[in-house]
C-alpha cells in the first residue's frame, strides 16, 4: 500500500524504461522505491482523451474571438481562412506532441519532453510556467469571460469590469475547483454532459444558419443580415473598430496587413488553445500509443468544421459591420435572429459551454502540478491525493464487502487508493480518493490573482506568449530529435513538414507578441526569474 505522502503520478515513467530512452533524473529519484505505484492506473479510452479535448478546446474562443478576429482581415472569406489556419497550426502541433507523447509516455506533458531535449532545467521551466502563469490565467481568462457573457446579455457591457464583476469570477472558479476535487469520476461525467452542451450549441448555431440560407432560398426572405448574399465574401470592405475608427484595406501596406494578419491569428490560437492537453492524460490511456493519435485525429478536425461553419454562420445573421465590433458574436447573431427572450437561452448555453472548458483545464491543471511536484520541482504536498494539506480525506466510503473483512481501525482511518490491487474495480478507482485537492487549491489561488490584477486582454496576451514559447522550443526539439536521435521507435511519426509548418508560425507569433506587448512579456519574464530562483535553492538544498 502507498504510505501517506504517495504521489499521485509517482515516477510513471519508469516503468516503460526498456521501450524508450532515458530522460534525465529527477532529485526525487533517490528516495522513489525500487517498484512504484502510480495511484492512477491505465483505465481511459481513447473515447476519455477525445472528450477531453473537445471540453476543453470548445470554450469561450469560439463565441469571443469572432469579432477581434474579423476586426483585423479584410473580408468574412479571409476570416474563415484565419480560423482554418489557426485549425491546421493547432492540428500540426498536436500531431507532434502525440509524436513526443508515445515516444515519451507517462505523465507531465511537454515538460519531460523538453527536459530530455534541452536538459532538465527547461523542463522545470516549463513546468513553473504552466503551474505559475498559464494554467491560472487560462481559467482566469474562462472565469471572467463566463461572468461577461451573463453581464452582456443583461444588456451590461463595462469596459473595465467593476470588483463585483471579478468576486462573480472567483465564485466561478472556486466551483469548478471544487468539483475537480470530488473524484475523477465525478469530473469526467461532468465532462461528457458539457461535451453535449458544446455540441448542441454549435449545432444549434448552425441550424440556424442554415434555416436562414433555406428561406432565403425557397421564399426570397432574408431572415439574416444581408450581405452575406449581396457581397462578395473575399471582397476588400472598410473595417468598422469597436472604438468607431475604420480601416481602409486598400490604403494599408504589406507589412501592416502582416501584422493585422498575425493579431486575427492569435485570436484564433486562443479558441483553439488546449490542442495538447491530451498528451497529459497519456499515462491514464490504456493504450496510449494507438489512442493518442487517434483521439487527436477525431477531435480537432471535428473543432475545426464547427469553427469554420459556426463563423460563416455569424456572417450569415449579421451585418458583417456588426461582427467586428461585438464581443459575443453568438449572442448578437441569435438575438438578431430570433430576439431578446431566444438570446437569454442562447447565453445560457454559452455559459455552459464555458464551465465545460473552465472545468477541463482545472482537471488539466490539477495533473500537471502533480507531475511537477513528483519531479521535485515544486513542493512534494502538491503531488499527493485526498489531502488537504498534509492531512487525508475519504472520498469514497468503502463497499459493505470491504467494511466487513476490514478491523475497526482501520476502517476509520481514510486511506490513498492503491490502484496496483487486482481486485480494485475501475468502477472504485474512480470514485476513491484520487483527486489532487492540493494541487487544485493552489491552482484557484493562482487563478484568483490573476483575476484580481488584470484585465482579461491582457491575460490572453500572456497566456499565449507563455505557452507558445513553449511550445515552439517542444516542437523545434523534436525536428532536432529526428537528426539526433533517428533510431529511437516512433509509432506516431508525422511528416517532417508538421512540425516546420508549426514552427514557422508560433516562432513568428511569439516574437511579434513579445515586441508588441511589453508589459505582457515583462510579467512573464519575471515569473521564469522567479522560477529560476526557486531551481537555484532547491538545487543548493539538494547539494547539502
Amino acid at each position: 500500500m502507498p504510505t501517506e505522502n504517495t504521489p499521485l503520478l509517482q515516477d510513471q515513467e519508469n516503468q516503460d524504461s526498456q521501450a524508450q530512452p532515458s530522460i534525465p533524473p529527477s532529485s526525487q529519484s533517490q528516495n522513489v522505491p525500487s517498484q512504484p505505484h502510480s495511484t492512477f492506473a491505465r483505465r481511459l479510452t481513447a473515447t476519455s482523451a477525445f472528450t477531453l479535448l473537445i471540453s476543453i478546446i470548445i470554450g469561450s474562443g469560439i463565441f469571443s474571438s469572432p469579432g477581434p478576429i474579423d476586426a483585423n482581415v479584410p473580408s468574412p472569406g479571409a476570416a474563415l481562412l484565419t480560423w482554418l489556419v489557426g485549425g491546421i497550426v493547432a492540428w500540426t502541433g498536436a500531431l507532434t506532441m502525440a509524436e513526443l507523447g508515445t515516444l515519451f509516455p507517462g505523465p507531465g506533458g511537454i515538460q519531460p519532453y523538453l527536459s530530455h531535449m534541452y536538459g532538465e532545467v527547461f523542463g522545470f521551466l516549463a513546468a513553473w510556467s504552466w503551474v505559475v502563469a498559464t494554467m491560472p490565467a487560462t481559467l482566469a481568462i474562462l472565469s471572467v469571460a463566463f461572468v461577461e457573457s451573463v453581464y452582456s446579455s443583461l444588456g451590461v457591457n463595462d469596459a473595465a469590469p467593476g470588483v463585483v464583476h471579478k468576486l462573480w469570477g472567483l465564485l466561478v472558479v472556486g466551483t469548478v475547483t471544487v468539483l475537480n476535487s470530488i473524484s475523477t469520476r465525478t469530473s469526467t461525467r461532468l465532462g461528457s454532459f458539457f461535451v453535449g452542451v458544446k455540441f448542441l450549441s454549435v449545432f444549434l448555431l448552425i441550424v440556424a444558419g442554415v434555416a436562414a440560407v433555406g428561406v432565403f432560398v425557397t421564399r426570397g426572405r432574408d431572415l439574416g443580415g444581408g450581405d452575406w448574399h449581396q457581397r462578395g465574401w473575399f471582397e476588400k470592405r472598410e473595417t468598422v473598430l469597436p472604438d468607431g475608427g475604420t480601416i481602409r484595406w486598400e490604403e494599408v501596406g504589406v507589412w501592416e496587413s502582416l501584422g493585422f494578419y498575425s493579431t486575427a491569428l492569435y485570436g484564433a490560437l486562443w479558441a483553439y488553445s488546449g490542442w495538447d492537453k491530451a498528451n497529459y492524460v497519456a499515462a491514464e490511456l490504456k493504450n496510449p500509443r494507438k489512442q493518442l493519435p487517434l483521439a487527436i485525429n477525431t477531435a480537432i478536425p471535428t473543432i475545426i468544421v464547427c469553427y469554420v461553419a459556426a463563423n460563416a454562420v455569424y456572417y450569415v445573421l449579421l451585418p458583417w459591420k456588426v461582427v467586428s465590433i461585438t464581443d459575443a458574436a453568438a449572442v448578437t447573431a441569435v438575438t438578431h435572429f430570433l430576439g431578446k427572450t431566444v438570446a437569454y437561452i442562447a447565453t445560457f448555453l454559452i455559459c455552459l459551454v464555458i464551465a465545460g472548458s473552465a472545468l477541463g483545464n482545472s482537471f488539466v491543471a490539477g495533473r500537471m502540478t502533480v507531475a511537477a511536484a513528483n519531479k521535485g520541482w515544486i513542493p512534494a504536498v502538491f503531488g499527493t491525493v485526498g489531502q488537504i494539506g498534509p492531512f487525508k480525506i475519504s472520498h469514497h466510503l468503502r463497499s459493505s464487502k470491504d467494511a466487513s473483512n476490514a478491523d475497526a481501525s482501520s476502517a476509520s482511518s481514510p486511506t490513498l487508493i492503491d490502484q496496483s490491487d487486482d481486485d480494485t474495480s475501475d468502477e472504485d478507482a474512480l470514485d476513491r480518493g484520487d483527486s489532487p485537492i492540493n494541487a487544485l487549491l493552489l491552482n484557484f489561488l493562482l487563478s484568483a490573482i490573476y483575476i484580481l490584477l488584470f484585465p482579461m486582454r491582457t491575460l490572453l496576451t500572456l497566456n499565449g506568449l507563455a505557452e507558445y514559447f513553449f511550445f515552439f522550443l517542444t516542437v523545434l526539439g523534436a525536428i532536432v530529435l529526428r537528426f539526433r536521435e533517428p533510431d529511437l521507435e516512433r509509432p506516431v511519426k508525422p511528416s517532417i513538414v508538421v512540425p516546420g509548418v508549426f514552427c514557422v508560425i508560433s516562432g513568428f507569433v511569439v516574437v511579434r507578441g513579445a515586441v508588441g506587448e511589453v508589459l505582457q512579456a515583462g510579467v512573464l519574464v519575471g515569473v521564469w526569474a522567479l522560477g529560476g530562483v526557486w531551481w537555484a535553492v532547491r538545487g543548493r538544498r539538494g547539494r547539502d
